[in-house]
């Protein structure tokens, strides 16, 4: 199963606005499919991503409360939309504006899931940034990782009634500009 080689390097790498990077995982987040889009931007090889955990991606900077409200939408049968900044292998970081949803059988059981990111909106990224920033020092003040989420889902929590807004509505009310790369 393939890990992590690298530190997070401090550069941002980026994709195509038209391109799409694709994913298919089963129940337990392991990948199951890779498009040559998420190929080339994470960096992997095709053989190290299939059969590894969809985490392998995750960067150090992402609050673990964010995953835990895809994991529970899910959960639900929902769809999910959030901005994720994920780590290639040689530990550059590259923002996502991910949408995952549920695969179903003939029969409508979950067998997986599905999911699509685009180049995510640059002014989203300049009011996720922070969020996010916060998000984790709240969850490292935690002596207990769990401890840690409980108390950063709250805060997203109290971010959301604050704006009145449900999670999906609040990702989707972030931008209003272009993706990052297109000309404004």
């Amino acid at each position: 199963m393939a890990r992590p080689t690298s530190a997070p390097t401090g550069r941002t790498l980026t994709f195509d606005e038209d391109e799409i990077i694709v994913s298919k995982t089963d129940l337990r987040g392991i990948i199951t499919y890779a498009n040559d889009v998420f190929v080339r931007v994470s960096g992997y090889g095709e053989a190290e991503l299939l059969g590894a955990p969809h985490n392998i991606l995750r960067h150090p900077d992402m609050p673990a409360c964010v995953f835990r409200l895809l994991w529970e939408t899910l959960e639900q049968r929902k769809e999910i939309f959030a901005y994720v900044n994920n780590m290639a292998k040689n530990g550059d970081n590259y923002w996502v504006f991910a949408h995952v949803t549920p695969s179903f059988d003939g029969r409508g059981r979950v067998v997986g899931y599905h999911s699509n990111r685009r180049v995510p909106y640059a002014d989203a990224l300049e009011k996720v940034k922070p969020l996010y920033a916060a998000l984790l020092a709240e969850e490292k003040r935690h002596a207990s990782r769990q401890d840690g989420i409980k108390a950063t889902m709250h805060m997203l929590e109290d971010v959301l009634k604050g704006a009145g807004m449900s999670y999906g509505e609040f990702v989707f009310s972030l931008s209003t500009q272009t993706r990052l790369g297109s000309a404004a």
